[in-house]
């Protein structure tokens, strides 16, 4: 299984990848505010990559529930300069982790080599964009938008109809010229979907791939951990989201993407030396 940017192709036959978080906002839920100074998100991706994160997913617009989107001008302003200063660093991959066209392009004229899109490519902006750069994209499921994604997410088969969104959007896709090999499909856990909703994906995540393309998948201190496990403390959620970055490559997951890269890189190879004779 292979995963093409426009400067790099990821081999994932045997080995999974991290994808480390670098939220550059005010208000995401889990760090907002922490790395909103450039330097200092610089200096935490490189920490990441010497962690062993081969993917920086950079992103100006918290996606946590309930958050409000912010102005075209001010996500350039805060991702843009940390893409600059990081670009060309061969130990990783920067993915722009945007829902605006503009924005995806203006990181991917800057460096950036994968488009991560919570709402699943679906304006033909975003995909012209991919197409004409060439990057890498991730296609991620949404109902409805960050502010009021959780107010009453409803499914009547969540699997099959997210199955069914990722075969919509792959034809799309081909159809604009986007090469399949660029793509990857995020269920998007936690993105309008209930606590059950949730544990169905995480149960079934291998019957979300479609025609043999990566798997990424997004849990990192995510509310549902709490949920699950009976906790309301913050910190109660990391050993879940170790948890599941085993389970989740026991169950076809390519990509993963986290805050803490050392724990979850360790999870991951001792998951795959089991699993890869």
């Amino acid at each position: 299984m292979f995963w093409q940017t426009n400067v790099r192709t990821f081999d994932l036959s045997r080995e999974s990848l991290l994808m480390g978080v670098l939220n550059v906002t005010v208000d995401s839920f889990s760090d907002g505010g922490r790395y909103i100074d450039h330097a200092r998100a610089v200096a935490h991706a490189i920490e990441m990559a010497e962690a062993g994160a081969q993917i920086i997913d950079v992103g100006g617009e918290s996606t946590r529930p309930g958050a409000q989107s912010v102005s075209q001008e001010e996500e350039m302003k805060r991702v843009l300069p940390v893409i600059e200063q990081l670009a060309g660093d061969p130990r990783f991959a920067i993915s722009i982790d945007t829902m605006k066209p503009a924005v995806a392009r203006a990181a991917m004229e800057r460096g950036a080599q994968i488009v991560n899109d919570v709402t699943g490519l679906r304006l033909p902006a975003m995909r012209e964009v991919v197409r004409e750069t060439g990057a890498a994209a991730i296609v991620m499921h949404m109902q409805g938008m960050p502010r009021d994604m959780q107010l009453a997410p409803h499914y009547n088969d969540v699997t099959g109809e997210i199955r069914e969104f990722f075969r919509q959007i792959l034809d799309a896709c081909i159809s604009c010229g986007i090469p399949p090999v660029s793509l990857a499909f995020d269920p998007g856990i936690g993105f309008g979907k209930t606590l059950t909703h949730n544990l169905a994906l995480l149960r079934h995540l291998e019957f979300m791939r479609i025609d043999d393309r990566p798997l990424v998948l997004g849990v990192s201190r995510k509310s549902f951990l709490g949920s699950a496990i009976g906790s309301r403390t913050f910190e109660d959620r990391e050993w879940p989201t170790v948890a599941l970055t085993s389970y989740g490559r026991t169950r076809g997951a390519n990509v993963l993407r986290v805050h803490e890269v050392t724990p979850n890189l360790q999870a991951l190879r001792m998951t795959e030396a089991i699993l890869t004779p």
